[in-house]
């Protein structure tokens, strides 16, 4: 087993918007994007164009998406956080700026008593992230 989870993340449709944010946030890239359309298996024609599977990577840093099957609903709200550690001021600073853009702050970046800079964010797609950078 790797050292790192893979999150992997379910959208309500909008799978495709998520990944070009998420590429524009973090500036990585986005690669095996496949919708339900070419998937092997029977998919209502509403479907076609949602994605089945799509990967987002930056790094060391993966995540995976997918748009729910029609029919199939998608709860937001607490169902899922991602802990990204920082490697310095300016970028959690960016992450933080950036995340909370259209979205909403849980916990404002801030020092805390564990010697990190932190925040808790809700990005603009329902997703929270915990943003730390451990001050050496």
């Amino acid at each position: 087993m790797k050292n790192q989870a893979t999150p992997y993340l379910i959208f309500d449709g909008n799978a495709r918007d998520a990944l070009e944010y998420y590429k524009d946030v973090f500036d990585g890239e986005i690669s095996d994007v496949q919708t339900y359309g070419e998937a092997d298996f029977p998919t209502p024609p509403e479907a076609a164009e949602k994605i089945i599977h799509g990967r987002f990577k930056k790094g060391d840093f993966l995540v995976m998406v997918s748009d729910t099957f029609p029919g199939k609903p998608v709860q937001f709200g607490n169902n899922i956080s991602l802990a990204l550690e920082l490697e310095n001021e300016e970028e959690i600073q960016a992450l933080y700026d950036a995340l909370s853009q259209q979205g909403s702050v849980h916990m404002e970046l801030q020092d805390t008593f564990w010697g990190a800079k932190y925040a808790k964010v809700q990005d603009k797609f329902g997703i929270t992230w915990d943003l730390n950078y451990t001050k050496a």
